[in-house]
């Protein structure tokens, strides 16, 4: 179904909507103009995993190791599934961001999954392409069905950057004719990297330039086909993948092509439940801890998360009767 969360908007999201149109979105456009100001900006995002996090004393954080790239376990509430687990990959338009930035996602994750979250870091641009990204995220979810999970019990999760690959995780997976995650939740997913002007709401989004979106998807798709369904997911046939839940808000750049990604899900016979809150920025459940919209969100994926175990389970009738 579609939803469109009936919520007033607090007083949290008006001051800091405000806040995002006067500062990060006029200095997104003046800085993302060239190389050397992405490679600034992935440098000063390299800092950030200095700067101390803190959360609720029922969260356990512990680093982990990969083949080719790092991330976490993010453990939180009482007694999480240990059979069970959330892939999640951070978003940060595939040049900044990490888990430890994203914390704030992650462990309230793991609270409505009822499960350890594995938050990936994957490696990036400018140094890397995006087919390191990808090769990392299908080698942590190889990784974990090596360590015994059923993919039956493994979510995939992301925002943003972290959506598309999120997407284009799922795609490469069916097509290599692998076993599939039981759901995925997609967070404001940037899933068209086609050089393509996004018009629809390019002065209404607070944080994000349209046309600084472009120049990035230029970037990143150098030397790439940018309408191959592992570059652009939202061009891809979703035929067979698992549930999706697609979360953005009215006001963004993205939201387009969201939603055309939930009608093309559904056209391939995908359940989908797509969620456009109104006038709620990129990613905003990033924010939970001072926006209540964006730890509302967070009840709506535990929703969408009890309906896909009820499938599961042969429930489901009974769920939507609930």
């Amino acid at each position: 179904m579609d939803v469109a969360p009936n919520y007033p908007m607090s007083w949290q999201a008006r001051a800091l909507t405000g806040l995002m149109r006067g500062t990060l979105k006029p200095a997104s456009s003046l800085l993302m103009r060239h190389s050397l100001a992405l490679d600034a900006c992935a440098r000063i995002g390299e800092l950030t995993r200095l700067v101390p996090t803190h959360q609720p004393e029922h969260v356990d954080i512990v680093p982990a190791e990969f083949a080719a790239c790092g991330g976490e376990w993010v453990r939180a509430g009482k007694g999480p599934d240990e059979r069970k687990v959330l892939l999640y990959f951070h978003g940060g338009g595939y040049f900044s961001g990490s888990p430890r930035t994203h914390r704030s996602i992650t462990w309230r994750l793991s609270v409505v999954a009822g499960r350890p979250v594995l938050a990936l870091d994957y490696r990036q641009g400018p140094v890397h392409k995006l087919a390191d990204s990808l090769a990392d995220a299908l080698d942590a979810y190889d990784c974990l069905l090596g360590r015994g999970y059923q993919s039956a019990d493994v979510i995939l999760a992301g925002d943003s950057a972290g959506g598309h690959l999120t997407l284009a995780t799922l795609l490469a997976l069916r097509d290599r004719e692998l076993p599939l995650p039981a759901a995925a939740i997609c967070l404001s997913p940037w899933a068209d990297l086609t050089d393509i002007p996004r018009r629809v709401n390019s002065w209404q989004d607070p944080m994000l330039s349209a046309g600084r979106v472009r120049w990035l998807a230029r970037r990143w798709t150098s030397g790439l086909d940018p309408r191959d369904p592992l570059v652009s997911p939202v061009l891809g046939d979703f035929t067979g993948l698992p549930p999706l839940m697609i979360v953005t808000g009215s006001t963004e750049v993205l939201r387009d092509e969201a939603h055309r990604v939930a009608l093309k899900a559904r056209e391939a016979g995908v359940p989908v439940m797509y969620e456009e809150w109104p006038r709620m920025p990129h990613v905003f459940p990033i924010l939970a801890d001072v926006l209540p919209e964006a730890r509302l969100s967070f009840r709506h994926m535990a929703r969408f998360l009890s309906a896909v175990a009820a499938a599961g389970s042969g429930d489901l009738e009974d769920t939507a009767a609930a």
